[in-house]
């Protein structure tokens, strides 16, 4: 009853809004009234979305809201409302839920209700006049200085803005079915809005410097229209298809064909035979039993038993909602001829006009947490697509000069280790972060094809820039490391097969550069592992020349004054980051300068000259007057003398190490430790000892899971994943580790392929059989282990023979073997049978061919075995100790020496 009264209410006042004679809207003398009530309908929205779906269904937006836009946009204050409305209406289905997809059967419904009526939406803004009003308002608007705007004025703007956005987010409706080349809805909507004029714009408010509040809403906006599009596809467009675009397209064409030949062909096999078949009966197999002791009755034709299967019309198990892989479906297309050009000259302009600032401000307002959380994801299809878009139109590094730095790697880095670690903690939105991770892999893959593409530049600048670029990122072991650490992570779960294959096509990317750095720099010197030094902890106190005479500080003086030197005259690095003066300190400036002094002269007793140096010169620029610590432009002589001046001079300790000093008794285990105590060592890096670390199960089960799907990938895919593969069989002399019964499944429909790009697997798939069936003639277990995958060990097992291979680990001699063991129970036995001597564990210790095992270790694999004999305690450990004859004399005359002494 109450919603019969809510759908007439709503349908009233809809009908209060005006109504229209064909060419002309008339409104309602109270329609800025009625938009407003409608707007309060909408805040008072249930958790149905009631009214929303009430007003798509009546097409109030189509029939009477963009009417009123069009005719009546000269009332500024009917035009504000109404903004307001459309804006409201036309948001994302998605965020309506809060940016989580309904389960519940009804809530799913009405979610698809609202996106099929926001698919209705996007397709009345496809007329061209009415971009063109918005076009004047936005354009109006911008004709204003910055700072002589209102806030009305400002948040007009940005409702134009949004309201642009919410349009080009709608999904495209799966029922439209246009082909390649043709005009879709989104196309069209594209194609408005440039003749509008609105596309102009947006370029104008990345560009300028004034309009910075908007630039994630023009970023978003460019992702939304370029989402369907191709970079290479874009940078190859031109007025007349090229050469290489007509054989591929006609390349595409054969395949097609090719499929559809192969299809009817198959067709033709299932049903039709070479003759008809006589034998259409009831038939009996042999030596098949059925339920009964008879032989199983086959009532199909003959043909189909010699597939014949108990299971193969058994119903499979549904796999749980939790154990799905997880998919994304993202649409590529080739949009209509007139709109591939104006976005590529809306790239081109983009490129040479607004992508370097704008990327800077938007990656600073990212560090500094300013925006959406979901931001990040625009700022990385950004890159990766006018990047990629550089790269293959006319490749000029200037252009995209902000994203192309070692600082976008680190940040491109961080925020993929970020999400990764929320997938874990909010395991409700892992399709999100997976998203999330997908976009940042792609945009770092594009770094790596530019750093290519920089190699390959005749500029030797652009070259040398490169090679900087490359040694900064293979020296660390963070970024080497990357590649390895997201296949250890990767479960079919949590991320796509989309994912899957960038990550492979990153991997082969990575490696090729790194052997080529490394063929060119034959030791290459790279970081390792952070490690803590093994250091004794030192109780805190004065230091020990704070207490000492002026000849004590002469003779130390002497001993670290050629150290010092050395440090002024430029042979070790200064920091230049230190900050004497504390402004939100307590201390007044003449104090501070005080205290200052005092951990200059702390800094030197305790021998860290190079933050001494650093802090006399940033004290030089905070206090420069009466020279107190020297002039500017000092030579190093004159700061050596300075120095020795103040290491002279007693002042006492700073006012931190007085109160850390009285506080010794007070410390614990929980200090923080001090950054100087982690070491991080350079090594020699060898290139098939990183190659080696690919060489696991958790790398090449998930490379052999994207080989599965070979008929489908590009030849491009198919040819990084072989790579992979065959630097662990071929480079690294580890076969085995693909002897596995998925991966022969995929080789077996490898060679019935007929395709020419297949080539390079066929040739692949016989070097690994053949390495199986020669070490099938050696070892006969080697049919079981296929079902495993195996490691490094296991591998060499295989090789060598079970039991061979002596492990490397420190804890290998800890390690019992059969034999050990069956030794253990013999002498156990042994002993209770025959021995009465009182101390078991000792016995059985004395008579063990290992004499190197201790007695603990000998207790501890007693008590796994369940063998309990005699005392089978460790040894008591006698804190007794015996004095010798001297020293008993010793002590005897000590205490006749010292029995009348006076206690003090």
């Amino acid at each position: 009853m109450l919603s019969g009264l809510l759908s007439a209410e709503l349908s009233a006042t809809c009908n209060a809004l005006g109504y229209s004679s064909g060419s002309t809207y008339y409104t309602d003398p109270y329609v800025k009234e009625t938009i407003t009530d409608l707007i309060r309908y909408l805040r008072r929205d249930d958790e149905d979305h009631t009214i929303r779906r009430h007003l798509g269904s009546a097409k109030i937006l189509q029939t009477d809201l963009l009417p009123i836009l069009i005719h009546h946009s000269e009332k500024e204050d009917l035009f504000d409302v109404l903004l307001r409305l459309l804006v409201n209406l036309t948001n994302p289905a998605l965020l309506i839920y809060q940016e989580q997809l309904p389960t519940e059967r009804t809530a799913s419904h009405h979610f698809l209700q609202l996106v099929a009526q926001l698919q209705g939406y996007k397709e009345a803004f496809t007329d061209q006049q009415l971009w063109e009003i918005l076009a004047k308002k936005l354009a109006d608007l911008l004709q204003i200085e910055y700072h002589e705007r209102d806030e009305d004025q400002s948040r007009t703007m940005e409702r134009i803005l949004i309201l642009a956005r919410n349009v080009l987010q709608v999904p495209t409706d799966a029922d439209e079915n246009r082909p390649d080349n043709d005009a879709s809805i989104h196309d069209q909507v594209l194609w408005a809005l440039h003749q509008g004029g609105m596309v102009d714009l947006f370029l104008y408010i990345a560009s300028t410097d004034h309009e910075q509040q908007y630039y994630m809403h023009i970023l978003e906006i460019v992702s939304l229209m370029l989402r369907e599009q191709n970079p290479a596809t874009l940078a190859s467009a031109a007025l007349q298809r090229s050469q290489q675009e007509k054989e591929r397209d006609e390349k595409e064409l054969l395949e097609i064909r090719r499929r559809e030949i192969k299809e009817k062909q198959a067709k033709v096999k299932l049903y039709t035979g070479s003759r008809h078949s006589r034998f259409g009966g009831t038939f009996i197999i042999k030596n098949f039993k059925s339920i009964s002791d008879r032989d199983l009755i086959y009532h199909k034709p003959p043909t189909k038993g010699v597939t014949f299967s108990v299971g193969n019309e058994k119903e499979r198990s549904k796999v749980p909602k939790n154990k799905q892989a997880l998919t994304h479906h993202t649409s590529e297309r080739r949009s209509a001829f007139s709109v591939r050009l104006f976005l590529k000259e809306f790239c081109v302009e983009f490129l040479n006009g607004a992508y370097n600032p704008l990327m800077y401000k938007v990656r600073e307002n990212l560090v500094r947490a300013v925006g959406q959380p979901n931001d990040e994801t625009y700022y990385f299809w950004a890159m990766k697509f006018f990047m990629e878009f550089n790269r293959l139109y006319k490749f000029q590094v200037k252009l995209i000069s902000e994203t192309m730095h070692q600082q976008i790697f680190h940040f491109v880095q961080t925020q993929m280790e970020n999400w990764l670690e929320n997938m874990i903690v909010d395991k409700k939105k892992i399709p999100l972060w997976s998203r999330r991770i997908h976009q940042a892999l792609k945009a770092y893959q594009e770094l790596l094809l530019t750093l290519q593409a920089m190699d390959r530049s005749p500029d030797q600048s652009v070259r040398e820039s490169a090679r900087v670029i490359k040694s900064n990122i293979f020296y660390q072991s963070e970024y080497r490391e990357l590649i390895i650490y997201l296949f250890n992570v990767f479960t079919e779960t949590k991320f796509t097969r989309s994912y899957l294959k960038d990550l492979v096509e990153t991997a082969h990317i990575f490696l090729k550069m790194l052997e080529h750095f490394c063929s060119r720099h034959q030791n290459l010197i790279v970081q390792g592992k952070a490690k803590k030094r093994n250091q004794k902890k030192k109780k805190k106190s004065t230091p020990k020349t704070s207490a000492a005479t002026t000849q004590n500080l002469e003779a130390i003086w002497d001993q670290v004054g050629p150290e010092l030197s050395a440090v002024l005259q430029g042979q070790a690095e200064i920091p230049s980051d230190l900050t004497p003066f504390d402004a939100a300190s307590d201390l007044t400036m003449d104090q501070q300068k005080v205290e200052a002094m005092k951990r200059i002269q702390l800094e030197l007793k305790q021998g860290n000259f190079e933050q001494a140096v650093g802090l006399l010169r940033a004290s030089r620029e905070i206090w420069p007057e009466n020279d107190s610590f020297g002039h500017t432009n000092m030579a190093p002589d004159e700061e050596f003398l300075a120095m020795r001046e103040i290491f002279m001079t007693d002042i006492g300790l700073p006012a931190e190490s007085a109160i850390e000093n009285g506080n010794n008794e007070e410390e614990s285990e929980d200090e923080e430790e001090d950054p100087r105590d982690i070491v991080v060592p350079e090594q020699t890096f060898k290139f098939m000892d990183f190659v080696g670390r690919f060489a696991s199960p958790r790398v090449l089960a998930p490379v052999c899971l994207l080989l599965e799907h070979f008929e489908k990938n590009s030849h491009h895919t198919n040819h990084c994943a072989v790579k992979i593969l065959h630097r662990v069989a071929w480079d690294c002399k580890m076969p085995a580790l693909l002897f596995q019964a998925s991966l022969f499944r995929t080789f077996q429909r490898i060679f019935q392929s007929s395709v020419p790009e297949h080539k390079e697997l066929v040739k692949f798939a016989v070097f690994i059989m053949r390495k199986f069936t020669e070490m099938a003639k050696k070892n006969k277990k080697i049919f079981m282990e296929i079902l495993f995958w195996k490691s490094k060990k296991e591998e060499e097992e295989l090789e060598n023979g079970y039991g061979n291979v002596k492990s490397k680990s420190h804890s290998a001699k800890n390690v019992w073997q059969e034999e050990q063991e069956d030794e253990l129970r013999r002498l156990a036995a042994e002993y209770e049978r025959d021995t009465l001597e009182p101390d078991a564990v000792a016995w059985i210790m004395k008579n063990m061919i290992d004499q190197t095992r201790s007695r603990k270790a000998v207790i501890k694999k007693l008590k796994e075995l369940y063998l309990v004999v005699g005392n089978i305690k460790p040894k008591p450990v006698s804190n007794t100790v015996e004095f010798s004859e001297e020293e008993i004399a010793e002590l005897r005359s000590l205490f006749e020496q010292y029995k009348n002494a006076q206690v003090l």
